[in-house]
């Protein structure tokens, strides 16, 4: 029996639903939009990539369980295509407009999603930044608390909030420091957390452009080591600083912060990956929302582990992942191509345990996996 063969059959006790769709071309992002639809885009270097909503299969829009679906039942709704790759796309809430950026600078290109007649996702204009050629590509998060706002930047001295309609620019973020941004958020309106590939993590308030807050440094390690963050949405009526952050390091190092007492970790352990490869260009963390104390970590090979960090303390010791989907890694065509990479995961944002996941060899899978007896959640 073939090992996917092996895993399919596998799947019928490990998974309460698995769903398989192949794209025309891999991506690195799964961003949730308006109307519980999800966007996709191509990452390609050629001047055709494409940018793809997705109405996602019926399972993920009701609370039913409908079971084991191999079927390409993902419903392209609108698309366009972008001249540059696209390495990172934000829905901008309480609008029909997406920011994405990508190589070969800093600039952002905002979109329009058509109206109910037209299946068309046009360009309508760019935000152009201060110095940005040769600058490294944006992380970019979005807001509407006051108006329609992008965070982005590619280094810490490089961070600006720009209003996306009028492109005018309402902060610029005071800093020293130079390193290589690997992802920021918006915490709420005023206050933002800024995450670089050394792993420093800098919380930052736009009401005080001068304040720049430095959390407790990661675990010494290597220069070459790469890190990211997951940020968790605060629950209804609580403080955004009360969410732990979640930062993630290509050798699998796991550290988890609380911002109202950043003077030390709140948790340290050690993920069960392999070795780092080439890079930590996929890397990706990202907290559940709907389920209390959970993550999954993925860009190591074609798995996505998820983790319960209840138990976890500052000792640093290997953590067991409770779940680990591997059917990405059965995606490839033969022995003739290197096994898939998981390029990104993202969770469903009421359904505590399903999860989407995307591959460098397209493929796209919607799983939420069976949770062992005994477990809660």
């Amino acid at each position: 029996m073939e090992a996917a063969d092996e895993w399919l059959l596998q799947s019928l006790r490990l998974y309460r639903d698995l769903h398989t769709f192949e794209l025309q071309a891999p991506t690195r992002l799964i961003e949730w939009a308006c109307g519980n639809r999800v966007c996709v885009a191509g990452y390609g270097q050629s001047d055709g990539n494409e940018i793809l909503q997705l109405i996602p299969p019926p399972t993920l829009l009701t609370k039913e369980t409908q079971g084991l679906c191999p079927e390409r039942d993902f419903k392209v709704e609108c698309g366009g295509f972008s001249e540059r790759p696209v390495y990172s796309l934000k829905y901008v809430p309480d609008t029909s407009l997406l920011v994405t950026s990508g190589p070969p600078d800093s600039s952002l290109q905002v979109w329009q999603v058509s109206a109910e007649d037209s299946d068309v996702i046009k360009s309508v204009s760019t935000i152009a930044t201060e110095n940005g050629t040769g600058q490294s590509w944006s992380k970019i998060a979005t807001i509407s608390a006051r108006a329609p706002w992008v965070l982005h930047g590619s280094r810490l001295d490089r961070v600006q909030i720009t209003e996306v309609e009028s492109r005018k620019n309402v902060y610029t973020a005071a800093s020293r420091g130079s390193e290589e941004l690997s992802s920021l958020a918006f915490l709420d309106c005023n206050l933002l957390l800024l995450c670089c590939a050394t792993g420093r993590l800098c919380l930052a308030d736009i009401r005080q452009p001068q304040s720049l807050v430095e959390a407790v440094p990661v675990p010494s390690a290597p220069c070459s080591e790469q890190w990211c963050m997951g940020t968790r949405h605060a629950a209804q009526g609580s403080e955004p600083s009360s969410q732990p952050v979640a930062r993630l390091s290509s050798r699998g190092l796991l550290a988890l912060t609380d911002l109202r007492k950043t003077s030390e970790f709140l948790a340290l352990a050690k993920a069960r990956v392999p070795s780092p490869g080439s890079g930590a260009e996929f890397l990706c963390i990202s907290w559940a929302p709907a389920l209390e104390g959970y993550l999954a970590i993925s860009g190591f090979d074609g798995t996505v582990h998820v983790y319960d960090t209840q138990s976890w303390d500052s000792s640093g010791r290997e953590a067991e992942p409770i779940f680990v989907h591997k059917g990405h890694t059965f995606g490839g065509a033969g022995g003739s191509r290197d096994p898939p990479l998981v390029t990104v995961h993202t969770w469903h944002l009421q359904k505590p345990r399903t999860l989407l996941s995307a591959a460098s060899d397209g493929s796209l899978h919607v799983w939420d996996w069976v949770q062992p007896c005994g477990k809660c959640g």
